[in-house]
């Protein structure tokens, strides 16, 4: 079997889409609708739990949202004026139904269903403590530690609880939750994950990006804020701020590569956003050449910000094919080499005799971008230079990306002119810290208190990384938790 991904496995990977809403007849519809438009965030599994009075109901399978929620059995099952959903991509550990969210609980309160975007980043210390008091987990995911704090929290309320329980947690996240008569939504304190608050009519909706409110007719009220906690209920909004405050790092790979170019945050687009990275990046590292060609589809708009910085044409030298699926079984190993054109291929008749400068979001392990020179060089390209709308990526990120270990990020072992070897082109540049930085609006990267969390970048990372200090010391502690992340 051959995966049709042969691009996409160098990439970054986003963990996780959240999606609830509050007070709407067709509640678990419109669920639906707000986890298709946040697909690009998680591809492995999807579930969805509604609320009907103090009823719940759940479905969570493997798969995409439109193969799940494709049968009309499966919808009307899922009954009630409020729901939560989530998509799910597994950042390590395998992907099975039990780790498949939202996950829900029986508590004495009555029953909560939580999705989780992110990462704790103390969560096997804290699993590890609730396992010697008698806790059984019935799944790998990090989520699962919140409800067993939640479940020897002394406050009653529900609210009291979560909020027990997240005072003991550490980490990157964004949660939904949903409790008979409440839609519960929060962000970490330092604001690492996204999570915005919409409206339709007269119901509330929580969403992972904007992209999801636009689907189903909803306006944009605002961001949560970081640190933040909202209660919907049937009186509307409430915030209440439990945590100490911190200062904001939001994840600037959002904007760089993860959210859809049609989302909005912190009252930026997002694609607007690429292509001042892209004009930026040609500012910074411009070269002669005849073309901009952008590695589809998540380096368009930084190659048009870039080709309309430098006026040079842009033009789109690699074609993708949207209609392959996630496997495509071959018959033999003799063509196994074919694959890499299964998803993309260079576009011969554009890029013959051309200079080419390649725009794409980032560089991982290099085994992508080696494929992309490569493929342009056949079709008969001059030269080719690439250039990256980040700086190279020489960290892993512990708050919820899945990023490869540190040895094996090329950026970790090589300097820009081995990597620039190693993938075969003429030259390589990526952008500064401090350019991607003038790009987002800001004079540069504050080195003290820095705007954004940049930590793939720079290796600073806001939040502590219990969870891998404890594993450095204590290898044999990985085998208690797949770490199978929210």
């Amino acid at each position: 079997m051959l995966t049709t991904h042969p691009f996409d496995d160098d990439k970054l990977k986003e963990e996780c889409a959240l999606f609830g809403i509050f007070n709407h007849s067709d509640a678990a519809a419109l669920t639906v609708l707000g986890l298709h438009a946040l697909q690009h965030r998680g591809q492995e599994a999807t579930g969805i739990v509604s609320c009907d009075g103090e009823r719940f109901h759940a479905h969570r399978a493997l798969g995409q949202v439109g193969d799940t929620f494709a049968d009309p059995r499966v919808m009307a099952g899922l009954t009630g004026r409020a729901a939560i959903g989530h998509n799910r991509y597994a950042t390590t550990g395998d992907t099975v139904l039990r780790n498949v969210q939202p996950l829900y609980f029986d508590f004495d309160f009555g029953g909560f269903a939580l999705g989780h975007n992110g990462n704790l980043t103390n969560a096997l210390q804290l699993r590890r403590q609730m396992i010697r008091r008698g806790s059984l987990f019935q799944s790998t995911t990090d989520t699962e530690t919140i409800f067993h704090l939640m479940a020897v929290a002394r406050g009653g309320s529900v609210l009291d609880r979560v909020v027990e329980a997240l005072r003991q947690v550490e980490g990157a996240y964004s949660l939904v939750g949903l409790a008979a008569g409440m839609l519960i939504g929060v962000r970490d304190p330092y604001g690492v994950r996204p999570l915005v608050l919409g409206r339709i009519g007269d119901s509330f909706v929580l969403a992972s990006e904007t992209c999801a409110l636009d689907i189903i007719g909803a306006t944009c009220v605002r961001d949560i804020e970081p640190g933040e906690l909202v209660v919907i209920d049937s009186s509307g909004v409430h915030s209440i701020r439990p945590f100490a405050p911190a200062e904001r790092r939001f994840c600037i790979f959002e904007y760089i590569y993860f959210a859809r170019p049609d989302s909005r945050f912190e009252n930026r687009s997002v694609y607007e956003a690429r292509e001042r990275i892209g004009a930026e990046l040609a500012r910074e590292a411009g070269v002669d050449a005849d073309l901009v060609v952008p590695v589809p589809d998540s380096g368009v708009p930084a190659a048009i910000g870039y080709a309309k910085q430098s006026g040079i044409p842009f033009s789109l030298g690699i074609i993708r094919n949207h209609y392959v699926g996630r496997t495509f079984i071959e018959p033999t190993d003799h063509i196994r080499h074919f694959g890499v054109k299964l998803k993309h291929n260079a576009n011969s008749a554009v890029l013959k005799g051309k200079r080419v400068v390649l725009v794409d979001d980032s560089i991982v392990r290099g085994t992508t971008s080696t494929k992309i020179v490569e493929m342009v060089r056949q079709a008969g390209a001059a030269e080719v230079h690439m250039r990256i709308s980040s700086p190279p990526t020489t960290h892993s990120c512990f708050y919820g990306i899945d990023t490869p270990e540190q040895e094996k990020l090329l950026a970790h072992r090589y300097s820009v002119e081995e990597m620039a070897k190693f993938i075969g082109a003429d030259s390589l540049a990526f952008i500064s810290i401090d350019g991607l930085y003038r790009a987002m609006g800001e004079t540069a990267r504050n080195a003290q208190h820095p705007q954004f969390c940049d930590a793939c970048f720079t290796g600073d990372y806001p939040i502590a990384l219990t969870d891998r200090d404890q594993r450095a010391t204590q290898p044999e502690l990985s085998l208690l938790f797949e770490g199978g992340r929210a």
